[in-house]
């Protein structure tokens, strides 16, 4: 199985120095084949933020680690209304990725970025025609029997929040990302922005979302936490099997909180009994 460690939200700037350090021990000592990091680098998108969430990569890079990046909304500048719409992520593009929506293949495992921040929008996300045809091109190039793995910063849904209510708003053209992940057979749809870990059938939140598992991360070192403390997922993956692992911050250290796993079926996925040893699959 593939392992990702699935981080969003990281928002330098507006971060916690303690946190980032355990997060980076936690990264290395989990090992992951993947490091998977749904946007927002900074909180406002100045420089001096995405040198500090320039130096984060490297040292993951200098670890070992592969990193899959996408932008989210808060690397976007805000208040510089010039290069908010005439070059709204240049400093991302310099200090992060250059490839706004990358690509990468594990054995068994196909993950695509798409970049969901806008000029236009202050927080929402959107997506348009042609980076729905790009998505469709490279899932129909990954085997046939690959897990196929979509990360967002915005959630392609307005998710519930504990049964009592909802957070958040659907993407910008929702009906049309759903029908291209419901038509390619996409199996995770990872994203953040919302600072709330949690786990949701696609097909709960809209019904013509097909099979996908919904994968939310909270945010792994803002101060910022909307009445949940610091965390992020670790992920092991193969095409017929997705165990879930979160790491909550106490106060001192990420601490892991019961894994979910599930596994596929003729209907899509379906939560199952978590092993107790690799050796009972």
């Amino acid at each position: 199985m593939a392992k990702i460690a699935h981080l969003s939200d990281l928002h330098f700037g507006a971060h916690d120095e303690t946190i980032v350090a355990a997060l980076e021990q936690e990264v290395d000592a989990a090992r992951p084949d993947l490091v998977v990091i749904s946007g927002d680098f900074t909180q406002r998108a100045r420089t001096e933020q995405f040198q500090r969430a320039g130096r984060f990569l490297e040292r993951l890079n200098e670890a070992g680690h592969e990193v899959l990046a996408v932008p989210g909304n808060h690397d976007v500048p805000l208040y510089d209304v010039l290069r908010r719409f005439l070059s709204p992520l240049a400093r991302y593009k310099k200090f992060v990725d250059g490839t706004l929506c990358p690509w990468h293949q594990l054995p068994g495992v196909s993950v695509l970025g798409l970049n969901t921040a806008r000029s236009l929008t202050i927080k929402d996300g959107r997506v348009n025609r042609e980076q729905l045809d790009f998505v469709r091109r490279h899932f129909e190039q990954a085997p046939a029997d690959a897990l196929k793995v979509l990360v967002t910063h915005h959630p392609l849904f307005a998710l519930p929040v504990d049964d009592a209510g909802i957070i958040g708003k659907a993407i910008g053209r929702q009906e049309l990302a759903l029908d291209a992940v419901h038509e390619l057979g996409i199996d995770l749809l990872l994203a953040g922005h919302n600072h709330r870990a949690s786990t949701h059938y696609a097909r709960d939140l809209v019904t013509r979302a097909g099979g996908a598992l919904v994968i939310q991360a909270g945010t792994a070192t803002s101060v910022r936490t909307r009445e949940e403390e610091q965390s992020f997922n670790l992920l092991e993956v193969s095409p017929k099997e997705v165990t879930i692992g979160l790491k909550r911050w106490t106060g001192s250290a990420f601490e892991a909180a019961q894994p979910t796993r599930f596994v596929e079926s003729a209907q899509g996925w379906e939560q199952a009994p978590v092993l107790a040893d690799p050796a009972e699959a």
